[in-house]
């Protein structure tokens, strides 16, 4: 027999579940889904937001080489 089930890791109990399940791998086999929680931006984004925040708060773009 086998069950399917979808768990929020996003909370503290989902978590719990899924690390208690990952410790039974040989009976356990999880499958990941790898969408990206509403609102959230790709890392790459992420990174690029905050270089462009530094530059607009200090002046510059400490990414570029200083001579």
């Amino acid at each position: 027999m086998t069950v399917t089930a979808h768990i929020d890791i996003s909370t503290p109990t989902g978590k719990k579940i899924v690390r208690e399940l990952e410790n039974h791998s040989r009976i356990v086999e999880l499958a990941y889904n790898n969408e990206m929680p509403a609102g959230a931006i790709p890392l790459d984004d992420a990174i690029e937001l905050v270089w462009n925040q530094l530059e607009t708060k200090i002046g510059y773009d400490i990414r570029t080489e200083q001579k």
